[in-house]
């Protein structure tokens, strides 16, 4: 990754790429859900490489083929 690029994402920017709004966030964090963020002052963000971490554990493997009966 280069210097000048964004290693993180602000609360705005994750909920867009999730499909969940700002409020979901900020719930989950509330409730210890969701990814580490960083908090500084008031303001809140996520490290990519913790939302990818993240995302990699909310990985799931397609079920099983039901048997008919």
């Amino acid at each position: 990754m280069r210097p000048h690029e964004r290693r993180v994402l602000s609360e705005s920017e994750l909920a867009q790429r999730w499909g969940v709004s700002a409020k979901t966030l900020q719930r989950w964090r509330s409730e210890g859900r969701g990814p580490h963020y960083l908090k500084l002052s008031k303001r809140v963000t996520y490290p990519l490489e913790l939302i990818a971490e993240y995302e990699r554990s909310a990985l799931h493997a397609a079920t099983s083929e039901r048997v008919c009966k």
